[in-house]
Formats: structure tokens, sequence, C-alpha cells
């Protein structure tokens, strides 16, 4: 779907989450290069980016990869966590990838790192967008409140469930508790049914199938003003 709606909004900029693109659990190499090849920009992640071992030195031998794993785990994760470069047009843009901490791995302070990694962004670089992977709707709204004014966007993802609460904070950073999955949608979280529906059942291990029916592309659509960074809309994307 992304050529049809690249061709009907002309963006400037393409982002998609992608840790889950190999069947549902972590992403390889040959798929993260096929996604940037249809004009994606950069890809971020989350906790399953650790999923498929061949993207450990994928990670470690590409330095200047556009694919990211979260910032806040450890320095000595391999991969690192944020991307600066330009548009085709030549406007700067940075793109932070973080991890929340509830209900999720110990690692280390999604709002420190961001401090951290926001103090070394060039002043040039206006747009800036943030995309907070986390279980918990407080730890994301808490995240979109902190960063207010300080960045473009925040987009949270790892639920899989888009959220209707797509706004622009008072200080120009557009926000949305999760943007959802793109993926089957006749599911749970986008894998069959009948095992996940077994496995709350019994409690028992089971084996997750990704479903097949009812696929969409979930997204959001942002535009924001080039000379400040500060977002003028958000809305939400679904198509089937």
């Amino acid at each position: 779907m992304l050529p049809a709606l690249s061709e009907e909004y002309y963006p400037d900029l393409v982002l998609a989450n992608a840790e889950n693109a190999a069947g549902g659990f972590g992403i390889t190499p040959p798929l993260a290069e096929e996604l940037l090849d249809l004009g994606i920009a950069v890809l971020t992640s989350g906790n399953h980016i650790w999923d498929k071992k061949e993207i450990l030195p994928y990670l470690r031998e590409h330095a200047d990869s556009r694919l990211l794993r979260p910032a806040n785990y450890p320095a000595a994760a391999p991969g690192r966590g944020v991307y600066v470069n330009r548009t085709r047009a030549g406007l700067g843009y940075a793109v932070i990838n973080l991890q929340g901490r509830v209900f999720m791995p110990s690692i280390d302070c999604p709002f420190r790192t961001a401090d951290a990694l926001l103090a070394q962004i060039p002043v040039e670089v206006k747009l800036r967008i943030v995309d907070l992977h986390a279980e918990v709707t407080s730890e994301k709204m808490a995240m979109g409140w902190y960063l207010d004014g300080r960045i473009t966007a925040m987009v949270g993802t790892h639920t899989h469930v888009p959220t209707a609460d797509e706004t622009v904070l008072p200080q120009g950073t557009a926000y949305i508790t999760d943007a959802g999955m793109t993926g089957p949608y006749d599911s749970v979280i986008g894998m069959e049914k009948g095992a996940v529906i077994e496995k709350f059942l019994s409690q028992m291990p089971a084996r997750f199938e990704v479903a097949k029916g009812d696929a969409r592309f979930s997204g959001v659509l942002i535009e924001a003003d080039p000379a400040t960074g500060r977002a003028l809309s958000i809305r939400r994307i679904s198509r089937s």
C-alpha cells in the first residue's frame, strides 16, 4: 500500500516500526533492506529487535544503519537508537527510538535517554520524531507531555492496536499512544486466534502463527512547520 499512499499524500519522510516484519517475530537483514528499498527512510523497532539472531551482526557491522534499536538499551547492545539525516528536499530530521520500562525489560530510563540524545542533535535540525515502544498508556502519555515543545512528534508503538487519541499538544508536539499494527486484524494482535485463546485457557506454552485475514495498513500522517519543527496536525490512516 505504501506506493499508493505516497502518491496520494506526497510525504517528505516515511518512517516505520519493523520489529515484527519476520513472520511476526523480529526482523532479518534482507527484510530490513527490502523495506528500506520501498522508500522508508528509517526503521524503528522495540523489544523484538533481538528475536532473529542474524540481525545482531547486521547491527554491529552497519554503523550507519537506518534500522534502529531502542536507544536506552545498554551501550554494549549492537546498533544505535538515533538517526540524523536530511530529506530529499534538504530538510534536516532526527529519529529517536526509545523503549518503555513498565512491564518491559529493565533497561535505562527512556526519559533521561531522550534528554541526552536531544542535547546532541544540532539545533538546526528542527524535525525530531520519537518512537516510544512501550506497553502502558500512562508511560507513553507522560513521555509525550515531557517532550512537548522539544520534538515534532511522539508516536507510540508496541500494543498493535491503533488508539483514537491523536492530538497536537500545546507546545507543538504531535502525539498518539499507538499508531496501530500493519498486518492481519482477524487475529489477536496479529496471531491466529485459536492458539492465543487456548494459551489463555490452559496457561500452557503454545506455538503462535501469523494470522491471514483482514490485512490492514495502520499509521499516522503528520504535518509540521519546517522552520520551527512544530507539528500542525496529526491524523490516523487505516487502509484495507
